[in-house]
């Protein structure tokens, strides 16, 4: 009888181990995405009210019209629409058919497009190079300046570099759109005739004790400029600006007679 016991108990064990098995295997394959209905957004998608290009999709890929959006992954996983970018993205799927989709925005409204049958359209999304804030720019200033009895030779170069700054913003549709620009580090060097007084390279991390991290992660380094000499020292206006928005932040870095180095923010 314990044999025949055991053997029923190991029966059953089995079958409870095939069943979680099943399931899992079953959820795995709910979580698949959809190659079907991706495929079916190939192509360019107009607002439904203003015929305005909204996307275009290729392949696993959409596009957004404007120069600074980035190109985001994206899949159709459980009739959600999820687009995969520096954040995740994702809008539960209304409606698909050949030529139309809707989904619900993160504000709750149902976005309604239509797919394009214009070739035109494709023109809306040529990429030309958009220069902003300092963009891709390389800046070199040789200033001489004088305090007192003491000359200073005060050199600025800006430098662009590959860093890039994500900004997150929303389109008409109410989709969220990463636009990218690119961070610069900039150079200061201040000379008294042949002796150097002062040489750093900074970055945006340097001004992290006078801009909120929040905010300095949106920021790009645009600029240093100098602004006036007194007894502290030299004074320079630092630029931390969020790309296209009013929001900026001056922070003034004083470089004393002696090669020391103090920042505030200015009001």
């Amino acid at each position: 009888m314990k044999t025949k016991a055991l053997l029923i108990s190991l029966v059953l064990l089995l079958a409870l181990f095939v069943a979680s098995c099943g399931k899992s295997s079953g959820k795995k394959a709910e979580q698949q995405e959809d190659r079907k209905a991706m495929a079916m957004l190939e192509g360019i998608w107009l607002d439904s009210d203003e015929s305005t290009p909204t996307f275009w999709i290729k392949g696993d890929t959409v596009y957004y019209p404007d120069s600074t959006s980035q190109p985001m992954a994206f899949k159709i996983i459980a009739d959600t629409l999820i687009f995969y970018g520096n954040s995740v993205f994702k809008y539960p799927i209304i409606k698909q058919m050949p030529h139309l989709l809707e989904f619900r925005n993160p504000n709750g409204d149902i976005v309604k497009l239509v797919k394009s049958d214009d070739p035109n359209d494709s023109l809306q999304f040529v990429r030309q190079a958009a220069v902003v804030i300092n963009q891709n720019t390389l800046i070199k200033r040789d200033t001489v300046v004088t305090h007192g009895a003491g000359k200073y030779h005060c050199y600025v170069q800006v430098n662009p570099t590959t860093y890039k700054v994500y900004r997150t913003s929303y389109n008409n549709e109410g989709l969220e759109v990463e636009n990218v620009y690119y961070d610069n580090i900039i150079h200061i060097g201040i000379y008294s005739g042949a002796n150097k007084l002062y040489s750093k390279d900074f970055r945006k991390s340097d001004f992290s004790r006078n801009v909120a991290k929040d905010m300095l992660s949106q920021c790009v380094l645009s600029d240093m400029k100098l602004n006036t000499l007194d007894e502290s020292g030299i004074h320079y206006f630092a630029q931390l600006a969020v790309p296209d928005s009013p929001s900026s932040f001056i922070v003034e870095v004083i470089i004393s007679y002696n090669g020391k180095m103090a920042m505030r923010v200015d009001n």
